[in-house]
């Protein structure tokens, strides 16, 4: 499957990008194989027509993701979408790491990917400070990217960024509390936070989120260090249901917000930067395909935090494939329809 991505011709440029996307493949396998991980698997349930339309009859298209929950979700998504449009899908999903992820889109050795504003702007473009707007950050990385011979589509509602929730039958104990602003109307000793080590110490984590909301960490008056504890990746989610803290570090997309009944506050004063989902083109797989453009455009607007956070908890706590929970959201929108009589099989 790694070696059955679309030739391409070109400048002798386009063709040192093309060797380098082949070491890319190769040495992302190796990485797999040496971690223990499974190759991505090329599964998805066969699909009848729906609103997406044929735009091509069998041309190329190589889908890449990363090899998180959320990430198999997206890009099972787009393979279905590939599919249905007419294209001939090599699935390339499941890929450790973001950064080569990022290499076999620059070296065209992929056409399509969901990435996240916040992540191409501080890791990939390797700027200081991220946008909590999320119109200014699309823009900056949209045109940043561009000199890459990369294109950003429309960025969906889903924003994948850090969040602060609380045990929702604790809300009307916290005096029905919504926002994070209101936690410095609390008294000093519910202001207790269950936080990981990274967001502890992060340039843009805890300490200039207390500080960015008013309450010093530290003082008496402001956030006690007694009031904050440290807990491994994950273990954040249950200390904050089990009542360890009031208040939990979570990530805004996560299954086990809805799973353990958790509610995530807003951001109502703007810190953390925007981490929008969006799908990011190969330039010249979309100047040859223009259409490609609008049928992602057509399932962005669905991908919520709500979506996403339903979806990514029937594969993390219910243990269901990602390919089948893509298509049975592709289904309900009716961007695809059930097979008569099909079972599925491998694309």
């Amino acid at each position: 499957m790694l070696s059955s991505a679309p030739a391409r011709s070109g400048t002798p440029r386009q063709a040192l990008r093309r060797a380098a996307g082949a070491a890319i493949v190769l040495s992302t396998a190796l990485l797999a194989t040496g971690c223990g991980l499974q190759p991505a698997t090329s599964y998805v349930p066969l699909a009848g027509p729906g609103s997406i339309e044929e735009i091509v009859d069998g041309e190329p298209l190589t889908v890449t993701s990363k090899n998180f929950t959320e990430q198999l979700i997206l890009g099972k998504i787009s393979v279905l979408a590939g599919q249905a449009a007419g294209f001939d899908v090599t699935d390339l999903t499941n890929v450790p790491g973001s950064q080569p992820v990022r290499e076999l889109l620059l070296a065209g050795q992929a056409d399509v990917t969901w990435e996240y504003t916040g992540t191409a702007w501080l890791t990939y473009l390797g700027m200081s400070e991220g946008f909590p707007n999320q119109e200014e950050q699309f823009d900056a990385v949209y045109e940043a990217d561009l000199l890459n011979g990369l294109t950003w589509g429309d960025t969906a509602p889903l924003n994948n960024t850090y969040a602060i929730a609380v045990r929702s039958e604790a809300v009307e104990d916290l005096g029905g509390i919504s926002t994070i602003a209101e936690i410095a109307e609390l008294p000093v000793e519910e202001r207790t936070f269950c936080v990981e080590a990274e967001f502890n110490s992060r340039p843009d984590g805890m300490n200039p989120l207390l500080a960015h909301y008013g309450m010093e960490r530290g003082a008496p008056d402001g956030v006690p260090d007694d009031n904050i504890s440290i807990f491994d990746t994950g273990a954040v989610y249950t200390a904050t249901d089990n009542g360890d803290c009031n208040f939990g570090e979570v990530f805004a997309t996560d299954g086990r917000i809805d799973a353990l009944d958790l509610t995530v506050l807003e951001d109502d004063l703007g810190f953390f930067p925007a981490y929008n989902a969006a799908p990011v083109f190969y330039t010249e797989t979309l100047d040859a395909h223009p259409g490609l453009e609008d049928v992602f455009g057509a399932i962005a607007p669905t991908l919520t935090d709500e979506a996403l956070r339903a979806m990514n908890l029937r594969v993390d706590v219910e243990g269901e494939e990602p390919a089948d929970v893509a298509f049975d959201f592709m289904v309900e929108q009716g961007f695809i329809s059930e097979p008569d009589g099909a079972l599925g099989s491998g694309s």
